[in-house]
């Protein structure tokens, strides 16, 4: 086991980074942490890197309780930012301006001062309401959430193990808010609500203004899944509308551009597809690829990466050639087995598309990995399950 068994806030811990020869496609794949305990990135639709990207946010199990952590990572060495105990389950989102972080721990937001490590407590979930994902504004004035009513009283719940009352909750359609909060001040207004589950806040990556969330359930059941919301207005509307009875379609993503909204899915004959689309259901773009995945992401740079799902245990990825995704080619090997949310791939490319990030469990612990996209995309080996 790396480092010691005291934690706190302020720790530093040494580097674990090692490196190794990909056995599927011979590239150099660099494993960012090893230690005994689960250690993940945060949600893909978050970015976690800050400090020009010489710095990393992520989440890790050490000491018997999650915390957040910062790795430098061309040295790999590790700060431990907070200091949870008997904590199981932490998120966190990054303001682009890169001098906090916002963590959700149980039904508080927290602001973590990146520099000073100061903690303070900006929005706490109303009673009998559970407290949502965390999405900051592109100006870095605001932090936005979700709250839903807390239904665990009548269903059974496991969202985070095997999605255990996804359907059940969706049908209850609980009461759900949309907040946004200073992220200075703490001061909470609700910008939007409905009775339904609500969760994956998405703020654009350049419009303020301008943020989508969804309706949770099982893809092919739910009423429908991504929504715009105007925070000028509070007007709300569907995006990409569902084309065939038993589609399903989610995962959604702000691209760079912050108009244009990124998702994967399933049509009902089976056939994945990954696709993108403008928040005005203009511009819509979709590739069909014939095996099954959890995510998609692109980097609005003309890569496009899924994990793998059943028999898939590689990453693969396309490239846009002549205005057409070429592929799938495959990256690296994956094997990761999704069996909860800490142990999901969710893979991420760096702002300039150069490096991939991304985490697997494929040694028994979840752990993140990195890995840099060669230049020849054609080199890479064509897809094979």
């Amino acid at each position: 086991m790396t480092g010691s068994e005291t934690t706190g806030k302020g720790k530093r811990w040494p580097s674990e980074r090692k490196t190794s020869v990909d056995r599927l496609t011979g590239l150099e794949v660099t494993q960012l942490t090893d230690y005994k305990a689960h250690s993940h990135h945060l949600y893909f639709t978050e970015n976690g890197w800050y400090d020009r990207e010489r710095r990393l946010l992520f989440v890790s199990d050490r000491g018997n309780s999650t915390n957040l952590y910062s790795m430098d990572v061309e040295s790999g060495e590790i700060t431990q930012l907070t200091e949870y105990e008997k904590n199981d389950a932490l998120d966190a989102c990054l303001l682009p301006d890169g001098s906090a972080a916002f963590v959700k721990l149980g039904s508080r937001l927290i602001r973590l001062d990146l520099s000073t490590l100061e903690e303070r407590v900006v929005y706490e979930a109303p009673a009998g309401y559970h407290l949502g994902n965390a999405s900051a504004t592109s100006d870095s004035r605001h932090v936005l959430t979700c709250v839903q009513e807390d239904l665990s009283h009548r269903i059974r719940l496991d969202l985070g193990n095997g999605y255990v009352g996804h359907r059940e909750l969706m049908e209850a359609a609980p009461h759900s808010m949309i907040v946004r909060i200073d992220a200075d001040s703490g001061e909470a207004e609700k910008v939007y609500e409905a009775n339904k589950f609500i969760t994956h806040i998405n703020a654009s990556t350049t419009e303020p203004w301008l943020m989508t969330f969804c309706h949770e359930g099982p893809w092919h059941l739910v009423d429908h899944r991504i929504w715009g919301l105007d925070l000028r207005t509070g007007e709300a509307w569907r995006i990409r509308e569902r084309l065939e009875t038993g589609e399903k379609v989610g995962h959604e993503f702000f691209y760079p551009d912050g108009t244009t909204i990124g998702y994967h899915g399933f049509r009902a004959d089976g056939t994945n597809f990954f696709g993108s689309i403008r928040y005005d259901n203009t511009g819509m773009e979709e590739t069909d690829f014939g095996f099954d995945t959890w995510h998609g992401y692109a980097d609005g740079l003309g890569q496009a990466v899924v994990d793998g799902k059943g028999a898939v245990k590689s990453l693969s990825l396309w490239r846009k050639q002549n205005g057409k995704y070429e592929g799938p080619r495959m990256l690296c090997e994956l094997r990761c087995s999704f069996h909860s949310q800490k142990v999901h791939a969710h893979p991420r490319f760096d702002e300039r598309g150069k490096r991939l990030l991304f985490t697997s469990d494929k040694n028994g612990y979840a752990n993140l990995y990195l890995i840099d996209i060669p230049e020849r995309f054609e080199e890479l080996p064509i897809f094979r399950p």
